[in-house]
Parts: structure tokens; sequence; C-alpha cells
């Protein structure tokens, strides 16, 4: 499922939302839709491969604590001058993400400008924001 939609009239964000099967298989679909709205907000190449990369690792992340036939929920904020990526997975029971010393959390904090991530024991997010760098 795929959604286009504003979220407050006065904020001027736009969303899209898109549902894939948790699955590598689907990784490509969720880096492609990645590095169009980066596009759509003139990042330089090299940051639209960098997020390319943190979405990727941020999906790896949730695919190996997601429940049998789960779906990745991914949301993308675009505003003037960021992109937003909030990857949502239902997850099973004890699930826990890597912790923010790991290998895997220090490239989503290099290859953006900020990541987070929240598990509440049914739902694990990580959430990355990059903004554009002005030259």
């Amino acid at each position: 499922m795929t959604q286009l939609m504003q979220t407050e009239p006065d904020v001027g964000d736009d969303v899209v939302l898109l549902t894939v099967p948790a699955d590598g298989g689907y990784l490509g679909v969720l880096r492609t839709a990645t590095a169009g709205l980066a596009a759509r907000l003139h990042f330089a190449l090299d940051e639209i491969e960098d997020l390319r990369i943190a979405v990727d690792e941020a999906c790896a992340m949730l695919l190996a604590i997601a429940t049998r036939d789960a779906e990745l929920e991914c949301r993308f904020a675009v505003t003037d001058d960021a992109l937003t990526v909030e990857v949502t997975v239902a997850t099973v029971r004890g699930a826990r993400l890597p912790s923010e010393s790991s290998f895997a959390w220090k490239v989503l904090t290099a290859l953006t400008t900020s990541a987070e991530a929240e598990a509440n024991g049914r739902y694990a997010t990580i959430r990355l924001l990059t903004r554009r760098t002005e030259f």
C-alpha cells in the first residue's frame, strides 16, 4: 500500500506511507523510494546514497526481530530541507534492537543527521532524519 497525504495544512510536510512484506527481497523498493524522495529535495548524490544505505541498515536490524509474515511499514516525511524515514515492524516476543554502541548504530548515526529507535514489546521502530547539506 502506498499513500501520499498532507499531514497538517500549516506544516506543509508531504508524507508517503509504504508497506512491504518483511523480507529482504523487498528492501530494494524502500531504497528506491528513499532515493527518489531525497532527489526531490535536491540532496547531493552522496547524501542520497548515504540515506539509502542507512535505510537498508535500519531495515536489516528490524528484519532480524520481525515476526513471521510481518510487514515493514515505512513512513517518509518530506519537508523543505529534510527527509525523515520511520520504519516499523511487528516483533517477536522478547526482541531487542542492537545497542546504540553496536556497529549497526554507528553506521546509522554516521550516515544521517539523527537516528533513534523504540521498541515496546510488540513493535519496533527506527527513525532516521537527514537534513540536506547547504552548499
